[in-house]
C-alpha cells in the first residue's frame, strides 16, 4: 500500500477571525489582529468580537486601521498568508465604504494646507515664541 500525500485545504474549513485577518493581509501578525479585535477596532454586524469568532463567506466586518475605517464582506476563507493579490480576493470593500475613505482621505489632506511646515528645527528664540503663542492660544496670558 503506498502512502498518499493527503492536502488538507483550510478554505472549507472554519477559520477563526484573528487568522483570517492575517491571511486577508490587514495585520502584519496574528498577534496584532488579536490585539485589534480587543480592541475593538473590528466589529461584525455592528458588534465587538472576540478573537475566537469563526468566520463564514458573507460575514460583513468594520475594520478601523490608523484613521480609515473599512466594511468588507467576507468572500473566501483562507487559513495561511499569501501575496497581496491573491488576499485581497478573500474579501470585497463596499462601494460606499470606499467612496467614504476617499472622502475622509481628501480632507484629511485639504486640511494639511493650514499647517505651517519649517525646513528647520525652530532655534530657541522661535520656541519661545511658539510656547508664547501657545499659551496665550490656551490659558489666555498674555504675559
Amino acid at each position: 500500500m503506498s502512502k498518499q500525500k493527503i492536502e488538507h485545504d483550510d478554505d472549507d474549513d472554519k477559520i477563526r477571525i484573528d487568522k483570517w485577518l492575517w491571511a486577508a493581509r490587514f495585520y502584519k501578525t496574528r498577534s496584532l489582529s488579536k490585539q485589534a479585535i480587543d480592541g475593538g477596532k473590528i466589529h461584525c454586524d455592528g458588534q465587538r468580537i472576540k478573537p475566537s469568532k469563526e468566520v463564514t463567506v458573507g460575514l460583513v466586518l468594520t475594520i478601523r486601521q490608523d484613521l480609515d475605517e473599512k466594511t468588507v464582506v467576507v468572500k473566501a476563507l483562507s487559513a495561511q498568508r499569501r501575496g497581496a493579490p491573491e488576499a485581497a480576493l478573500l474579501y470585497e470593500e463596499t462601494e460606499e465604504s470606499k467612496a467614504l475613505r476617499e472622502k475622509r482621505s481628501a480632507e484629511r489632506k485639504a486640511g494639511l494646507g493650514s499647517y505651517i511646515i519649517s525646513d528647520h528645527r525652530p532655534s530657541k528664540k522661535e520656541r519661545r515664541h511658539i510656547h508664547r503663542f501657545q499659551r496665550i492660544n490656551l490659558l489666555g496670558d498674555t504675559d
